[in-house]
C-alpha cells in the first residue's frame, strides 16, 4: 500500500468534493507463474503487489454522481439509471460497469463522489482495471452498505469486464487484487476459485519487471485462437478442460492434431505441473528451484504456446546470461508487455542500468523497470 499515494487522494478529494470521504486501496497483481493456464481450469500462482489504486468516495445528496480520474484531470458526472457502455469511454466504462453489475443483482446504490489515482504502470500487465474495479466495488459496497461478500465482489468486476469493457477476461485478476497476502502469493484453483496463500522468503533476492513497452497486435485473435486450440483438445480427450488432461492421454491422440496443436495443449499440461512443483519448492524453502521453474515456463510459452516476442525473449535471455538471477519469465498474455525476474537484491541498479542500454540499442526503444513486493489485497485505509 502507497501511503503518498492515499495522501494525495484524501487530500485532492476534500479540495474536490468538500467532504470527508472512505479510503480504499486496490493492488495491482502479477503472476508468477501459472501463464494461459486459467482458461483451462488449472493453477495460476498470483500475488497482488504494493502498486495499485486509491480510491476517496463519499455519498452525494445531488441527483448526479461523479468520478474524478487524478492521473488523467478528467472529470465523469452521470446518472445512475439506464447505464449502457459509453463509445471509447476507457476508465469511465469500468466505473460504470460496476455500478450497473451490482443494479442488476438488485443492490441498490445512490448518488456518490469519487476520486481515485493510481501507480500502476499502464500496458505492464498488472491489472489496474481489475484494481480499478475492485477498489469501486468494494467501495460502494461499505458507503451503501449492500452486504457482499469478496467472491461475489469479485464476480461483480469480472462482469463489468466483460459487460462494459468487452473483455472476457478470467477471475483470476480480481481475485489477486481483491485476496492477495502480504509477502504471499496465492495458489489458485481456477476451476473452484479458492487459493491457499504462500508465504514466500525469496531470502537475497527480489523481484523485477522489465516493461518491454511493447505490445504487438496479434495479441488478441491469437489469445482466441490459443483458447479455441485448448478447447478442440479437451473435446478430443473428453475432458472438461485440459487440467484434467495427463501427457499420456495427449500423446493417445498426437496423430489426430497437428503438431502445432499438440505443442499448445502440451505447454499447458506441463505448466499445471510447473505451478504445482512451485508451491512445493515454496515449502522446501528451494529458491533454486523456484528460478528453474520460471525458465522453463518462459521456454514453454515462447517455443511450445508461441505467445512471447523477439523483446521478451531478449530481456530472459539477457537474465540467464548473468549469474546473480535466479530466473526469469514472461508474464501475461504474451507478445509484448512485461519480462518477470527473480535477481540479487544488490544488482538490481547495476543490472537495470545495463538491461536498459542493451535494449535500448537492440530495438531503439526504451524498456521500464520496477521493482515490487508482494502485498495484501482491496481494503478499507483507516
Amino acid at each position: 500500500m502507497n501511503k503518498k499515494l492515499i495522501k494525495t487522494v484524501k487530500k485532492s478529494f476534500k479540495t474536490h468534493f468538500k467532504a470527508k470521504p472512505l479510503l480504499v486501496f486496490s493492488p495491482g497483481r502479477i503472476n508468477l507463474i501459472g501463464e494461459h493456464t486459467d482458461y483451462n481450469d488449472g493453477f495460476a500462482f498470483p500475488a497482488a503487489i504494493n502498486k495499485g489504486i486509491a480510491l476517496a468516495i463519499s455519498k452525494s445528496n445531488s441527483n448526479t454522481s461523479n468520478v474524478y480520474a487524478f492521473n488523467k484531470e478528467e472529470l465523469y458526472e452521470f446518472k445512475i439509471e439506464n447505464l449502457k457502455p459509453l463509445e471509447g469511454g476507457g476508465w469511465r466504462n469500468y466505473v460504470l460497469g460496476v455500478v450497473a453489475e451490482l443494479q442488476k443483482i438488485g443492490k441498490q446504490v445512490g448518488n456518490f463522489n469519487s476520486l481515485f489515482a493510481g501507480n500502476i504502470p499502464g500496458g505492464a500487465g498488472m491489472s489496474s482495471s481489475a484494481a480499478l474495479e475492485n477498489s469501486f466495488v468494494f467501495g460502494l459496497n461499505e458507503l451503501f452498505d449492500l452486504g457482499l461478500t469478496k467472491n461475489e465482489m469479485i464476480l461483480v468486476s469480472q462482469k463489468a469486464e466483460h459487460n462494459f469493457a468487452g473483455v472476457k477476461c478470467g477471475i483470476m485478476d480480481q481475485y489477486a487484487s481483491m485476496f492477495g497476502v502480504k509477502k504471499s502469493a496465492l495458489l489458485l484453483d481456477c476451476r473452484t476459485v479458492e487459493s491457499q496463500p504462500y508465504k514466500i522468503n525469496f531470502k537475497d533476492y527480489k523481484l523485477m519487471l522489465i516493461n518491454s513497452n511493447v505490445k504487438h497486435d496479434l495479441s488478441e485473435s491469437a489469445y482466441n485462437d490459443r483458447r479455441e486450440v485448448c478447447e478442440k483438445v479437451s473435446k478430443l480427450l473428453n475432458v472438461a478442460a485440459l487440467r484434467d488432461a495427463s501427457k499420456e492421454d495427449l500423446n493417445r491422440i498426437k496423430t489426430d492434431i497437428t503438431d502445432e496443436d499438440y505443442q499448445k495443449a502440451l505447454y499447458v499440461i506441463n505448466e499445471n505441473n510447473r505451478v504445482k512443483q512451485f508451491s512445493e519448492a515454496i515449502k522446501k524453502d528451494n529458491i533454486d528451484a523456484l528460478g528453474n521453474l520460471l525458465y522453463q515456463s518462459h521456454e514453454g510459452l515462447s517455443t511450445k504456446f508461441k505467445v512471447s516476442c523477439k523483446e521478451l525473449d531478449f530481456l530472459v535471455d539477457s537474465a540467464k546470461k548473468n549469474p546473480n538471477i535466479l530466473g526469469a519469465r514472461m508474464m501475461g498474455g504474451g507478445f509484448g508487455g512485461c519480462a518477470i525476474i527473480l535477481l540479487k537484491k544488490d544488482e538490481f541498479k547495476t543490472f537495470k542500468k545495463d538491461t536498459a542500454k542493451k535494449f535500448k540499442k537492440r530495438f531503439e526503444k526504451d524498456c521500464s523497470v520496477y521493482s515490487v513486493k508482494l502485498s495484501q489485497g482491496t481494503l478499507l485505509v483507516k
